[in-house]
């Protein structure tokens, strides 16, 4: 990926910091969005910097304001002079049971889940297909197998699962768009899962183990660099949905 430009939103952290490591070493600059994450964006982007000087730039944006979109690929324009991929890494996720979900859950789980990623590739388009570029989603595989509990979160994801089609569709040929979907990599830091519910999560997965950020980030690189396939998914589970 050398010479190419990559956005990766929720970069600073987690499973986007591990996909902004893995495509800065295949020789991308990177676009690091954040919100909230200020130190640990400016970290990572010392950290690449340091690697190849001027290959990694922050960009704050709350992805929930209609700006941002526009903000965040004319930052990437300005610092690189072109956008070859996205990644619609960043996401909320909290429990919604169903009686008390309100707009305020609504506006946060559908906006950064899907809307966002809307919004943040028909921004990116025009400079995409000119450059034959890629976009790649990060679902869930509880798009496909909802999770109890969190059924905004699991409808929001499914809508980009969905959106991850349409979009192949709309893009064609010139840009490719495919989604990775986690199983158990990180567990969620509000701790929702408790060690029971983690156990018996794990004991449902076929590698019988959690996987890694890396493992995300090596399905990620995988999709922008391959050059025929648009329109799928991936599920990086450890085989748990042979089991949902």
């Amino acid at each position: 990926m050398v010479g190419k430009t990559v956005l990766i939103t929720g970069a600073a952290k987690r499973v986007g910091r591990a996909i902004a490591r893995e495509l800065h070493a295949a020789g991308a600059s990177i676009l690091l969005h954040y919100h909230r994450a200020h130190a640990e964006a400016l970290r990572l982007a010392d950290e690449l910097n340091a690697v190849r000087s001027g290959s990694a730039v922050c960009c704050q944006a709350d992805l929930l304001d209609a700006r941002a979109p526009e903000l965040l690929v004319q930052s990437a324009l300005q610092s690189f002079g072109r956008l070859d991929a996205l990644v619609n890494n960043a996401s909320s996720f909290f429990a919604t049971p169903l009686g008390i979900i309100d707009a305020g859950a609504w506006d946060d789980l559908v906006g950064s889940n899907f809307k966002a990623p809307l919004f943040l590739t028909q921004a990116a388009a025009p400079h995409l297909r000119a450059t034959q570029g890629a976009v790649v989603n990060i679902t869930d595989i509880h798009a496909e197998r909802p999770l109890a509990g969190y059924p905004l979160y699991c409808a929001a994801k499914a809508g980009l699962l969905g959106l991850t089609r349409a979009l192949a569709i709309e893009l064609a040929p010139q840009v490719r768009v495919n989604a990775v979907a986690p199983g158990p990599i990180l567990w969620p830091e509000s701790g929702d899962f408790d060690a029971v519910a983690r156990e018996h999560i794990v004991a449902d997965t076929l590698l019988k183990r959690v996987g890694e950020p890396q493992d995300i980030a090596h399905a990620v690189r995988f999709l922008l660099e391959d050059g025929y396939i648009t329109g799928q998914v991936i599920n990086v589970d450890g085989g748990r949905t042979a089991h949902l």
